[in-house]
């Protein structure tokens, strides 16, 4: 009797786990800085920040303490500037050309959960360059909630008619984790992705800790097995 897979779905969070979207975002801050002639900030200051969206990032670059109305004018610029460069140096991270073509190989469905917004969650995907579409790509604002609740994780599921628990779910961040354990998939902690400087992955109580995208195989290899 063949065993069936353990295994038949992957889900990847987008910025920071599946695409190096790390460039293209901090090239946007330090475009609206320079509009407002301020300094630019360096890529490292930027880097371990992009995971946590645009807001995060205008904060980074004009304080914490920015007032709402101003911190909604330069959101909006944001987002118009990125939404006209958002693969200008985005790419997929080194090794997730071959996981994508391996899932495909072994027939598992792989797709997207994201809270990056629709409207440059889809433009994005639909530019970047992949073996093969994804099943499926779950926004931040797909449905009424997004991570670290497990909704978007669980509608990811039952839309390609599989369950959690035959799932595993790949983020950068503490609340990609705590979304995925909720809903009930193996995690794996993508420690080359945007993670903060104060952060801590081996708290999150991911199933794994990954250095790089080819540490993904070897889990799947293991989990199909077991």
């Amino acid at each position: 009797m063949i065993k069936k897979k353990s295994i038949a779905t992957v889900l990847f969070d987008l910025d920071g786990t599946l695409a190096d979207t790390a460039q293209d975002l901090a090239f946007t801050l330090n475009r609206l800085l320079q509009e407002q002639h301020q300094p630019p900030l360096p890529f490292a200051q930027i880097r371990p920040h992009v995971s946590n969206g645009a807001n995060a990032l205008i904060k980074l670059g004009f304080g914490q303490n920015i007032c709402t109305t101003e911190l909604n004018a330069i959101r909006t610029r944001f987002l118009e500037f990125y939404a006209n460069n958002l693969t200008t140096h985005t790419r997929l991270f080194p090794g997730m050309w071959d996981v994508i073509t391996y899932l495909d190989n072994r027939h598992i469905k792989w797709g997207v959960v994201t809270n990056k917004p629709r409207a440059l969650t889809e433009p994005l995907m639909a530019e970047l360059t992949l073996p093969s579409p994804a099943a499926i790509i779950i926004s931040g604002d797909t449905l009424k909630y997004k991570k670290p609740h497990p909704a978007p994780i669980i509608y990811a599921c039952k839309q390609l008619n599989t369950t959690p628990s035959k799932t595993v779910y790949i983020g950068d961040a503490h609340r990609d984790i705590v979304a995925g354990r909720r809903a009930g998939t193996k995690t794996l902690a993508a420690l080359f992705g945007y993670i903060e400087v104060d952060g801590d992955p081996a708290q999150w109580h991911a199933d794994a800790m990954i250095k790089d995208a080819s540490e993904i195989i070897p889990w799947l290899n293991v989990w199909n097995l077991s």
